[in-house]
């Protein structure tokens, strides 16, 4: 098989496709040299691509180097171009590239107008684009983004809230049980597994050397957790999970739960928690970040020590009163505060954080580390039962 010039040579077998997917990556141009021509649904997808990542797309563009993207400034080029990448590929490219326009074409001013969310496929990262933009939010926009972001939310409500709340129902009662209840409280079935060891065969029975069971208060507040959440800019997925984490731990009955956000300013959203909808649009993404007044916050809302649970969650960025900040942590641990330091609560890499604090903090015995949602409910149940988290280890 040989080719010459712009002749397009048709290929067969599996030369053929490896010469259309190596076309497709670099894009055409007498430059690729694949000497290899696209049609139909290819050349359609190689447009769409190529007006992201390219000149247009199509065979007879610009050498790769020279090309520029671009899919001109109006909502009708940009509602089709979503329209078509939603049609060749599958939804997890479509966010990709969804997000390498938005990043590489400064689409956001056009999120804000509703044809343009009609088309959008929702992800995590589009509802850290909406919140970035929601104060600016003409009020046409507004409930087309609301109905985007609970989309996203009740999608990830439907992948992390079961089990979730499995493990933390479980971590509550392995924290509940006592070694002395009366009789009405004794767990027999844990009992007698725990004493088979003392299995008397002549009597045929089980001497029940530890009794294991569960207080009067088993049906109470059992703990409370408090998670505060920077808002700055580079949070934005953190956001969104922890919103969504809020809601489930809000629902459970025996963990009182409060929702702090923060920048420069503290912002209490525990009475949207029935909503994390609501609680997302309370935020406002962006701005700087004080750690030291909103611990202080948190600080004063802790009425139960060594019950209480508190999960930062920050890049640890301080522009506040840094030596304030480390005592206030140190002054919490002391009490008997379970505290959780997470600098990104999200599925992406190893974060950005300032190494420094992070660094502090491990020394007073609250290492900081990025969690993805999937650990979250993990490390949730080791604060709970106060034993070492899952994985302590500091980001990379």
């Amino acid at each position: 098989m040989t080719g010459t010039g712009d002749t397009a040579v048709a290929v067969a077998g599996a030369d053929g496709e490896r010469l259309r997917r190596w076309r497709m990556v670099l894009g055409g141009g007498e430059a690729d040299g694949t000497g290899c021509a696209l049609a139909g649904r290819d050349a359609a997808m190689d447009g769409a691509l190529g007006a992201l990542y390219g000149g247009g797309g199509g065979s007879g563009g610009a050498p790769r180097g020279e090309r520029s993207a671009g899919l001109g400034g109006s909502a009708p080029n940009v509602a089709r171009w979503l329209g078509d990448i939603r049609t060749y590929f599958p939804s997890s490219v479509v966010q990709v590239m969804q997000r390498d326009a938005i990043a590489r074409l400064g689409l956001s001013t056009l999120l804000m107008e509703p044809e343009m969310l009609e088309a959008v496929e929702p992800d995590v990262h589009l509802v850290g684009t909406l919140l970035s933009l929601n104060k600016a939010m003409p009020e046409t926009t507004r409930e087309t983004a609301r109905a985007v972001v609970r989309k996203v939310v009740e999608q990830l409500e439907k992948r992390l809230a079961t089990r979730t709340r499995a493990t933390l129902t479980g971590a509550l009662d392995r924290s509940a049980r006592v070694s002395r209840p009366r009789h009405a409280d004794i767990d027999w079935n844990r009992t007698i597994r725990a004493n088979l060891k003392n299995y008397l065969p002549e009597y045929r029975t089980v001497v029940p050397e530890r009794l294991i069971g569960y207080g009067r208060a088993a049906q109470s507040v059992k703990k409370e957790v408090i998670l505060c959440i920077d808002q700055s800019g580079s949070m934005a997925a953190s956001v969104v999970y922890a919103s969504v984490f809020g809601a489930v731990l809000a629902s459970m009955r025996s963990i009182a739960t409060r929702l702090v956000v923060f920048d420069t300013a503290v912002v209490d959203l525990t009475d949207q928690l029935d909503d994390p909808v609501d609680v997302l649009f309370g935020t406002q993404l962006g701005g700087g970040t004080d750690i030291n007044r909103a611990l202080a916050y948190c600080q004063s809302k802790i009425t139960r020590p060594a019950d209480t649970v508190v999960v930062l969650i920050s890049d640890l960025y301080e522009g506040g009163i840094r030596d304030e900040m480390l005592k206030r942590v140190a002054a919490m641990k002391r009490s008997g505060v379970e505290f959780v330091t997470l600098l990104a609560l999200s599925d992406e890499g190893a974060p950005a954080y300032d190494r420094e604090h992070a660094a502090a903090l491990a020394a007073l015995g609250a290492p900081a580390f990025a969690c993805t949602p999937d650990l979250f409910p993990e490390v949730m149940a080791a604060a709970l039962e106060k034993r070492p988290l899952p994985d302590p280890r500091p980001a990379s």
